[in-house]
């Protein structure tokens, strides 16, 4: 019986291996497992940002090249040249239409610092034609965005003095008189901004047109420092300020692997998810003010969340299903039909042994009608002791013994007639 079904299924179980291997020519490719990523300057915000990233994917095994780089306009030059396949970028920086690249979204608010001196005569951005001011070294977020805001009031290096200069640098020649001016981009809590906020030699300069300047820049948010946010013993800052800020955004390749895109927006909710002095737990990350059209995997992340098989499966095993995932369709369009045409084909397998043999008892049946001859009942014995022969599943042996029945009949209506003749 074994043998029966397995002449029966063996073939369609060989068509559904040939769809199989057909359909994983179509099969995408394993993603890597491992990611570089081009961060920032490794006393800055990025850089650390980057090692939670990469503590947080090793546990799910994926491996992070973590890359020091000069800042945002480095790392967009190393995703075009194919030199990272990830990076934080400060929103406003990469071209919208730049189809090499794609957003995961912003991470988190990084705000704009202007400090000058305590005595400065300096109350707003339009005032500093003639100021000496550090903008931040060349190619970082922070030059890019306070030479656009200087643009934007008229200010240039035809009518100021724009100085290189940043982080520690840029705060020694602000308290020494070397400069006007100090623009910084960074978390309240980087040294150099609490170094400065703390020293009654400089003052904190605020966005009274703070809206104007959202306004006018899609990439930029307006933001409260409530007084005494910074520290409540001295009542830093004496009273609420309006400040700037631009977001830092997740950069990654346009054809990055969209099981990868997934585990980096479960990295970022993971590391950005948290409340700070400008957020609330769960605000970040955003699909908002980034700059840039999102990627196709962001989109979905944004609306549902992580995958099915990325919520509840290791990385490779999710990875896996989901890249089989088309061996479906053949298996589908296959087994269906299958499942329709086997058992009638298996049951007709089954009854051929058993029907087969009715063309001869029909036949001699028909010779007996003419007359009794020896030959005949000697066929019909040959032809019993071959249906003994016969073996069937239990649940087509009445078929068999009535076969057997219907043999019987004849060869006693034979006999019968033998007798007659002999008499």
């Amino acid at each position: 019986m074994i043998g029966d079904k397995l002449k029966t299924f063996l073939p369609g179980l060989l068509l559904i291996m040939l769809g199989f291997v057909v359909a994983y020519q179509f099969v995408d490719p394993a993603p890597p497992n491992t990611l570089t990523f081009s961060a920032g300057t490794k006393q800055g915000a990025y850089y650390a940002h980057a090692l939670a990233y990469r503590d947080y994917l090793k546990q799910r095994g994926i491996t992070v090249h973590v890359l020091e780089s000069a800042g945002s306009l480095e790392n967009v030059t190393r995703l075009e040249n194919g030199e990272a396949d990830v990076a934080f970028v400060q929103s406003g920086i990469a071209a919208p239409d730049n189809s090499v690249l794609s957003s995961l979204g912003s991470m988190y608010y990084e705000p704009l610092w202007v400090f000058v001196g305590a005595e400065s005569r300096l109350k707003s951005l339009n005032a500093m034609d003639g100021a000496s001011i550090a903008v931040g070294p060349e190619g970082s977020g922070t030059r890019v965005l306070s030479l656009h805001l200087l643009k934007e009031n008229g200010v240039d290096a035809s009518n100021a003095t724009l100085l290189p200069l940043s982080g520690s640098e840029a705060a020694a020649a602000l308290l020494a008189g070397d400069v006007d001016a100090v623009f910084l981009v960074a978390a309240a809590t980087a040294d150099t901004v609490w170094q400065l906020n703390g020293n009654d030699k400089v003052k904190l300069l605020g966005f009274d047109r703070a809206e104007a300047y959202t306004r006018r820049i899609a990439t930029l948010s307006g933001l409260r420092l409530p007084e005494g946010s910074l520290d409540l013993l001295t009542n830093t800052p004496a009273q609420d300020m309006k400040l700037l800020a631009a977001t830092a955004t997740l950069m990654v390749k346009a054809d990055l692997h969209p099981a990868l895109q997934d585990q980096l927006m479960q990295a970022a909710t993971f590391v950005h998810g948290g409340r700070s002095l400008f957020s609330v737990a769960g605000e970040f990350p955003t699909p908002l003010y980034a700059g840039m059209p999102l990627s196709k995997e962001a989109v979905r992340y944004y609306k549902s969340g992580p995958s099915f098989l990325q919520r509840y499966l290791p990385f490779w095993a999710a990875t896996l299903v989901d890249r089989l995932k088309v061996m479906l369709l053949p298996f589908i369009a296959l087994l269906i039909p299958l499942f329709k045409v086997m058992p009638p084909l298996y049951r007709w397998r089954v009854r051929s042994r058993i029907y087969r043999w009715y063309d001869e008892l029909n036949r001699i049946d028909e010779a007996l009608g003419d007359g009794f001859e020896q030959a005949l009942l000697d066929e019909l014995e040959s032809i019993e002791a071959e249906i003994r022969k016969v073996h069937v599943p239990l649940s087509y042996a009445d078929e068999l013994y009535n076969l057997r029945m219907h043999l019987a009949l004849i060869r006693k209506s034979a006999e019968k007639m033998k007798r007659i003749n002999h008499e």
